[in-house]
C-alpha cells in the first residue's frame, strides 16, 4: 500500500475564520494525527476479537424486532387515551368494566382528581381571582360580541357555560375561558361573507352557532386521535404576526365605536378601514381619550361611570351611541338552530377548522406559559379534549367560539388563584349578572366598549419576540411579516394562508435540499463530526464520511442525495494526485428516521454506481424504522450484510482493516 499525506479537508462554504484555522496551527496537529493514523492502518491489522465484536453489533441492528406498524401505533395511543391499561404491579388482565369505568373518569374529568385535596384557603384565593375576573370579563365580553357582530348577550353567555365545562375537564389552573378578541376577528370576518349580519341577524346567528360546534368537535378530535401536530402548522412565528397584524385590524374597527360612525365598511383590511375613517372624520365628534393602564376593576368602573354619566346627562338623546336593551337571563337553547344541512355547510366546516386551529393554538400557548411559571405541566391533548367538549356544549347553548384568554388569564394569575375553580366562580357571577345587571347596562355607550377592547390590544403585538425571530431566522421572519401584512392590507384568510404557506415553503426547503455533511474524525478521540463546524477533524485517507442531516429520506430529497454522492466521489477524485483515491463511503444514516420506497432505490442506483467505480457503500448507524425497510426492501441482501455497522468508528476500521488506538474505543 503506498503512503499518503493525508490533508484537512475545507469545505467551499467554509468562512475565512475557519479557513484560516484550518490552514494554520490546526492544520499541523490534524496532518499530523493523520499521519500517525495511516500508520497505524499500516501495520495494526484488526484482531479475530475485533472484527467478531463488530460482527456481533452488526448482528444487533440487523436482528432487531421489526417496530411497531402505523395502525399499531394509532390503535395503542388511542387504546392509552381512552381505555385503561392493564395493572402491569399485579401482572393481571384488563380490570373489570366498573373499576375500568371509575379509572377512566378522572383522565377525563381531571377535577375529580385535584378536587380531593382542596382547602378553603385555597377557595378564598380563587373567590378572589374569580371576581375580579368577572369584572374584567363582564365589558370584554360584551365588547368582543360587538366584535363578532353578535349581540351582547351572546358574549356573555359563552363566559358561563363554555368556562365551566373546562373547569372540570381541562388541566390547566390559570387559564381564563371564554371570548376573545382574534376569534371574533375570525368569526366576524369570515362568517359574514357567507350570511350578511346586517340583512339576516337570524341566519347569521345561526351560522355562528354552526361553526361553533364543528369547532368543538374538530377541537375534540385533535386531542382523541393525538393529532394535536396540526395545531404546529401555524408556527410561532406565524402566529406572532398574526396577532400583531388582528390585533391593530381589531383596534382600528373600534374607531367606529369611538368616533360613533353609522356606516362603516364591513371589511377589515386597514386601507378599507381608514377609507372608511377619512369619509365620516367631517360628521364626527372628537372623543375623549381613555386610560388604558389601569387594574384589573378599570374596566367595569369605566362601565358604571360612563354608564351613569350618560343616564344623568340624557346623552343618548344628543348623539351617543348605546347598547340599549338585550337579553338576559339564563343561556337560551339554540339546539334546533345548529344547521347540519343546507348550503352552508362547506362554510362552515372550513371556518371551524380555522377557528379551532387559531383558537387552541392561543390557549395552549398560554396555558403552557403559566403552567411553567406555577411548575407543573399540561397535557395538550386534554386540553384539546376539554375545548372541543365546552364549545360543543356553548355551541348548543347560544354561545359562540370560546378560548383561552391572554389578558384574562395574566389577571387571573396575578389574582393568586389557585385552581380552576376561579373559573366557576367568574362563571356564575356572570350568570348573575345576566339575571339582575342588563337593564342596568341599558344606557352604556358603544364608545367605553370599543375602549376596553383597545386597551386589551397592546398584549397581542410582540415586539421583543418579532425581533428575536429576525436574529434567529430569517426565513421564520418572512413567515411572521407574511401573516402580518396579510391579515393588515388583505384579510385574516390571506393573512393565515401567507403564513402557513412560507411555513410548508420552509419545510419542503428543507426536505428537498437537506444538507449533507463530510464528516471527520477528532484528532486523538474516536469522535467523527462535521468538518465545516470543526476544521480541526481530519479525513479518513480513501474513505468519505457522508452524514444527512434530514429525518426523512424520501422522494422529494432521495435523487438529489444521489447526485450530490456521486459528483463528490468525482470531485474528490479529480483532486490533486497526492490524495488517496476515494474507495469507500460510509453513510451516518443516525439522523434519519424515516425511508421510503423512493428513498430505498436511490440507495440501491448509488450502489450500483459506486460498485462500477469500484467503491464500497456501508450504512452507519442506521434508525430502527430505516433498518426495518432496508430489510424488507432486500437492500441488506444487496449491499451485503458486512456493510452495515452500529457505528461510524466501527465502519472505518472495518473498511482500513486496523482498529484505531487513540483515548477510547468504538
Amino acid at each position: 500500500m503506498v503512503m499518503m499525506v493525508s490533508h484537512t479537508w475545507v469545505s467551499p462554504n467554509t468562512s475565512k475564520k475557519q479557513k484560516h484555522m484550518a490552514s494554520s496551527l490546526p492544520t499541523a496537529v490534524s496532518v499530523s494525527a493523520a499521519n500517525d493514523h495511516v500508520e497505524r492502518h499500516e501495520h495494526l491489522q484488526l484482531s479475530s476479537e475485533d472484527r467478531q465484536r463488530i460482527t456481533e453489533r452488526t448482528k444487533w441492528v440487523l436482528d432487531s424486532p421489526d417496530p411497531p406498524g402505523f395502525s399499531q401505533e394509532f390503535l395503542g395511543s388511542f387504546r392509552n387515551a381512552v381505555f385503561c391499561r392493564k395493572d402491569k404491579k399485579l401482572g393481571s388482565s384488563k380490570q373489570p368494566p366498573l373499576a375500568c369505568f371509575l379509572s377512566f373518569l378522572p383522565s377525563v374529568f381531571p377535577i375529580l382528581n385535584w378536587a380531593r385535596d382542596y382547602k378553603v384557603s385555597m377557595f378564598k384565593n380563587d373567590l378572589l381571582s374569580g371576581l375580579t375576573l368577572a369584572s374584567l370579563c363582564i365589558p370584554q365580553s360584551i365588547g368582543y360580541a360587538a366584535l363578532a357582530q353578535l349581540k351582547p348577550q351572546y358574549g356573555l353567555y359563552t363566559s358561563v357555560v363554555p368556562p365551566l365545562i373546562y373547569s372540570t375537564m381541562g388541566t390547566s389552573r390559570e387559564l381564563a375561558i371564554g371570548p376573545v378578541a382574534v376569534v371574533s376577528l375570525l368569526i366576524s370576518a369570515m362568517v359574514s361573507k357567507v350570511v350578511n349580519p346586517i340583512t339576516d341577524p337570524v341566519s347569521y346567528n345561526k351560522l355562528v352557532f354552526t361553526v361553533t360546534f364543528f369547532t368543538g368537535t374538530f377541537q375534540a378530535l385533535f386531542g382523541l386521535f393525538r393529532l394535536g401536530f396540526l395545531v404546529d402548522f401555524l408556527s410561532q412565528a406565524a402566529i406572532v404576526g398574526f396577532m400583531a397584524g388582528a390585533a391593530i385590524v381589531i383596534g382600528l374597527q373600534q374607531l367606529k365605536g369611538l368616533l360613533g360612525i353609522s356606516h362603516f365598511t364591513t371589511k377589515t383590511d386597514v386601507v378599507s378601514v381608514l377609507i372608511s375613517v377619512a369619509k365620516s372624520l367631517q360628521t364626527s365628534g372628537k372623543r375623549n381619550r381613555k386610560l388604558f393602564w389601569l387594574p384589573a376593576i378599570a374596566p367595569l368602573v369605566s362601565v358604571i361611570l360612563s354608564t351613569l354619566i350618560v343616564y344623568l346627562t340624557r346623552a343618548d338623546e344628543h348623539g351617543i351611541k348605546i347598547i340599549k336593551h338585550f337579553k338576559g337571563g339564563l343561556n337560551p337553547s339554540s339546539v334546533n338552530e345548529l344547521q347540519f344541512t343546507g348550503p352552508h355547510l362547506r362554510e362552515a366546516m372550513k371556518i371551524a377548522l380555522v377557528c379551532a386551529i387559531i383558537a387552541l393554538t392561543e390557549a395552549v400557548a398560554v396555558g403552557r406559559s403559566f403552567a411553567t411559571i406555577k411548575g407543573y405541566n399540561m397535557d395538550g391533548n386534554k386540553e384539546m379534549i376539554a375545548m372541543g367538549f365546552m364549545n360543543i356544549a356553548g355551541s348548543m347553548s347560544s354561545c359562540y367560539v370560546a378560548t383561552g384568554s391572554f389578558s384574562r388569564t395574566a389577571v387571573n394569575f396575578s389574582a393568586g388563584c389557585q385552581t380552576a375553580v376561579s373559573n366557576i366562580v367568574m362563571a356564575i357571577t356572570v350568570l348573575i349578572s345576566l339575571q339582575l345587571l342588563t337593564g342596568l347596562l341599558y344606557y352604556t355607550p358603544i364608545a367605553i366598549l370599543a375602549s376596553i377592547i383597545l386597551s386589551a390590544l397592546p398584549g397581542l403585538i410582540n415586539y421583543t419576540e418579532a425581533y428575536n425571530i429576525w436574529k434567529v431566522d430569517k426565513l421564520d421572519f418572512l413567515a411572521c411579516a407574511g401573516a402580518f401584512f396579510g391579515v393588515l392590507f388583505a384579510s385574516v384568510e390571506i393573512g393565515l394562508m401567507v403564513a402557513v404557506a412560507v411555513s410548508f415553503a420552509k419545510i419542503i426547503l428543507n426536505a428537498l435540499r437537506p444538507r449533507v455533511e463530510e464528516l471527520g474524525r477528532l484528532p486523538g478521540t474516536d469522535i467523527f463530526c462535521e468538518v465545516d463546524q470543526y476544521p480541526v477533524a481530519h479525513a479518513v485517507p480513501g474513505i468519505l464520511i457522508i452524514r444527512l442531516n434530514s429525518g426523512l429520506l424520501c422522494f422529494t430529497n432521495a435523487n438529489p442525495l444521489r447526485d450530490r454522492i456521486l459528483n463528490w466521489v468525482t470531485e474528490e477524485n479529480g483532486k490533486e494526485a497526492t490524495k488517496s483515491p476515494i474507495s469507500g463511503i460510509i453513510l451516518d444514516m443516525s439522523s434519519v428516521t424515516n425511508i421510503d420506497y423512493a428513498g430505498i432505490l436511490a440507495l440501491e442506483e448509488t450502489n450500483k454506481k459506486l460498485l462500477s467505480q469500484g467503491i464500497k457503500l456501508a450504512i452507519a448507524s442506521p434508525r430502527w424504522q430505516v433498518i426495518h425497510k432496508l430489510k424488507v426492501a432486500k437492500f441488506v441482501d444487496k449491499v451485503g450484510r458486512d456493510c452495515i455497522f452500529l457505528t461510524v468508528c466501527e465502519a472505518v476500521d472495518s473498511f482500513v482493516g486496523s482498529k484505531f488506538t487513540g483515548p477510547g474505543n468504538c
